[in-house]
């Protein structure tokens, strides 16, 4: 009887291994990547450098780019095999060291604990589940998915979501589903603890743009408010889950807008905006403050 982790005989021998191990994994529902020699993920292509192309559709800067080559990192994880053995994909097999899978893609929260002291907590600290040993310490794998975040504790770091980790083998014993424990492990990155008497919430002056902050925008009050008003509403509806990266791609838009005005544009009034909305559906004002920050500076970086 075959063994359900042994690799599947047939002429993809031929293949270079380490696609035969992304095939293996894409079989068994794991979106999977090459690593390069630094154990890295390729490079985007000429087109995609520097998110030229706009992003993939299911990016936190969610956008049109369908490029067949394995760009974007996690991004690029999947298991469709005629992908995986695409020509476009082949140079990066041939010099792979490596394979990597998109474990938020498969519904699963890898907490990867990078040394022995990390081990030793998540052992006290968190329920059994499929534990595989890692070049440093060990992946503790869950069933279900999350937000990933780095440096939730000292040596411990949370990847699911928009994230990609190294294949180190199938480990061992069952998959248990992922406890509370460690989404609060990023509830509580995430959150800034607010002074005494304030509360971590946005601001009691609701910011509202009009053409008294703008007097150097090129763009009518239509434009602006239309524009503003779509992106907000987006925000609002992700009452479950996804208003903080909404919320980074919604500011990173708007931002885009005004790159060719003169200015003041009443940017610090837009962000506010969009920060408060975040705020009303649940995401912690430092996280919003933060991804609005962010989706600003990746337009002004791209612009220098």
């Amino acid at each position: 009887m075959t063994h359900p982790t042994d690799f599947p005989r047939d002429p993809a021998r031929a293949l270079p291994p380490n696609l035969r191990m992304a095939l293996w994994l894409a079989d068994r529902g794991l979106p999977a990547l090459p690593l390069s020699r630094a154990k890295r993920p390729v490079g985007n292509c000429p087109a995609c450098k520097a998110s030229f192309c706009g992003d993939r559709p299911h990016m936190v800067a969610a956008g049109p780019c369908q490029c067949p080559a394995p760009c974007h990192g996690w991004a690029a994880a999947t298991t469709d095999p005629d992908v995986l053995a695409s020509p476009a994909w082949a140079a990066a097999w041939r010099q792979a060291h490596g394979v990597a899978y998109h474990p938020g893609g498969a519904g699963l929260t890898v907490v990867d604990l990078d040394n022995p002291d990390a081990v030793a907590w998540a052992r006290q600290n968190l329920p059994p589940t499929k534990v595989v040993p890692t070049t440093r310490g060990e992946h503790w794998i869950y069933r279900g998915a999350m937000q990933s975040a780095n440096k939730v504790r000292p040596g411990v770091d949370i990847k699911s979501r928009m994230q990609y980790t190294r294949w180190y083998g199938p480990g061992i014993d069952p998959i248990t589903v992922l406890p509370g424990v460690v989404r609060t492990l990023v509830m509580k990155e995430e959150t800034t603890p607010p002074g005494r008497g304030e509360v971590d919430s946005s601001s009691p002056a609701r910011a509202a743009w009009d053409r008294s902050v703008a007097t150097g925008c090129r763009h009518t009050d239509v434009f602006v408010q239309t524009g503003l008003a779509r992106g907000l509403a987006m925000i609002a509806a992700c009452r479950e889950e996804g208003a903080g990266s909404t919320a980074y791609g919604v500011a990173r838009f708007l931002a885009k807008q005004h790159t060719g005005c003169p200015g003041p544009c009443g940017l610090e009034t837009i962000k506010r905006q969009i920060i408060d909305t975040a705020v009303d559906v649940g995401v912690p004002e430092s996280y919003a403050a933060r991804a609005v920050a962010n989706g600003f500076h990746a337009v002004a970086a791209r612009a220098s």
